[in-house]
């Protein structure tokens, strides 16, 4: 089958030639560089290929114009970009390399890869500030891709792991296109996206669909404070900011308004965006946030063009969407075909007309989508999605931890936290708990907070009761 999005990308960067494509704090390039160096990168890549296979490339990055060339040249060489998430920890790319059959990493220099790599084939030229390793080999056998799949992403899910989700290359320029007419994004616009590319909030929305029409953007590194944002959207001119709720909460607390005289448009999503900070981030910058939702396994699929108004926007083009007593579901153009390293999984939570059971609930007022909660147990903290499983297993191979339930709590702001209540023997303390966590999880998976008890709570059928212990959290938050 051929490919899609190499041709796609091909047209743009030969359409908008001169134009500035990306840029980031050390580096700017136009759209006939950015072609330049990522056909020479991809001539890097091509040769370490077998005969007849696809390559398997890792990105393992922070968002940088390296990260884009590299992405852009893995699809010029034939090869499937597995974007993931730099948070992750060496135990969960470890994961990945063997459940996926990764066959090189694109990573930072320092980035602790050694579980997984076992030779440095390049570093710098091409591919600038990225070093390209080659994997090691594992026992497990390599599940096959899709003929049609172009690119890999990643979500957590039932499994206990990241779950791969395959995507093909029609469903991502779908993606791409839905989200620039749906939005009205334009050859004029300047994108400041702070949200990692591997993440669906910069991919749907920053990468493939800025460069169809020709917009520009605009990349950060280092830790995205208010104040380094600030001088970014100055720098930049920038018309869309494209963020998580933590950021837009982060502006708020410190009354941050400079920078923001030519955005149009701030785009919010992962999380539940509060209208108390929605409404005062908009009298601080007068700018509105448009809240946008999607999920991972299924692109992007509403986009709030009112950014005064309450909710999640109406479905895009190409979305259609249901919202009833068994939750939201959705069938889109730029849905994902499967998870790769769990069979079946994916497929389980199509129905019989082929919506995805997005586990989420709410309903539709006049076109436009509410959410009021979740049908599923995933835990949404900051944009990413934590499976609670996964975080409790973990702290059960602790040494005299008797029982765990972890869950979603509310923080000390009123945003969702991840939370795990231990029943334990006398020994084990937070402190050591959190550095248990630390040494297997990634940082974002650590449970804020950690609390200790004798025995777990249960309901009148002897399951942990989750509302008795949101209680004992609050009580000992109060004392």
């Amino acid at each position: 089958m051929n490919a899609v999005l190499p041709g796609a990308f091909t047209d743009a960067l030969a359409r908008h030639g001169d134009r500035v494509a990306v840029t980031d704090t050390d580096t700017s390039l136009s759209y006939a560089e950015l072609a330049d160096r990522a056909r020479a990168a991809a001539a890097r890549l091509a040769p370490h290929g077998a005969a007849g296979e696809r390559l398997r490339i890792g990105f393992y990055a922070a968002n940088s114009t390296d990260y884009v060339v590299g992405y852009l040249a893995a699809l010029f060489a034939g090869a499937v970009p597995f974007l993931a998430d730099s948070a992750f920890g060496p135990f969960e790319l470890a994961r990945i390399a063997e459940d996926c059959g990764l066959d090189l990493l694109v990573h930072a220099p320092d980035a602790d890869v050694e579980q997984v790599t076992e030779q440095i084939l390049g570093a710098g030229g091409e591919f600038g500030g990225l070093t390209v390793s080659r994997v090691r080999r594992f026992d497990t056998a390599v599940p096959p891709l899709l003929p049609d799949t172009e690119v890999c992403r990643f979500t957590s899910g039932s499994t206990g792991r990241p779950n791969c989700i395959e995507f093909s290359g029609a469903a991502v320029l779908a993606a791409a296109r839905n989200w620039a007419d749906g939005t009205g994004l334009s050859a004029q616009d300047r994108i400041v996206c702070l949200a990692a590319l591997s993440n669906g909030l910069a991919f749907n929305t920053s990468l493939l669909a800025a460069f169809l029409p020709g917009a520009s953007l605009h990349l950060s590194r280092g830790l995205p404070t208010a104040s380094r944002i600030v001088r970014l959207l100055e720098s930049t001119g920038a018309t869309r900011l494209v963020a998580f709720p933590a950021l837009y909460e982060s502006i708020v607390r410190r009354s941050s308004t400079g920078g923001f005289a030519g955005v149009r448009a701030a785009i919010s999503s992962g999380a539940p965006l509060r209208d108390s900070v929605r409404e005062e981030f908009t009298r601080l910058t007068g700018v509105p946030i448009h809240n946008y939702y999607g999920v991972a396994e299924a692109g992007p699929l509403t986009y709030a063009v009112d950014g005064a108004g309450a909710g999640l926007g109406a479905p895009l083009p190409g979305v259609e969407m249901i919202a009833d007593e068994e939750g939201i579901r959705v069938r889109s153009e730029s849905m994902g075909s499967r998870y790769l390293n769990a069979p079946g999984v994916f497929e389980a939570r199509i129905d019989d007309r082929g919506h995805y059971r997005t586990g989420d609930q709410g309903h539709l007022r006049d076109g436009v989508l509410h959410l009021t909660g979740r049908t599923g147990r995933m835990v949404n903290v900051g944009g990413r999605k934590i499976d609670p499983i996964e975080i409790a297993e973990v702290l059960r191979k602790a040494a005299g931890v008797l029982d765990v339930v972890a869950f979603e709590a509310e923080g000390r702001h009123g945003d969702p936290v991840l939370a795990a209540v231990l029943a334990v023997e006398p020994g084990p303390t937070v402190q050591s708990l959190r550095a248990h966590c630390a040494a297997l999880l990634p940082s974002f998976k650590v449970p804020s907070v950690l609390h200790l008890v004798d025995r777990i709570p249960v309901n009148s059928i002897g399951k942990p009761s989750v509302e008795r212990l949101r209680r004992l959290l609050a009580e000992a938050r109060s004392n």
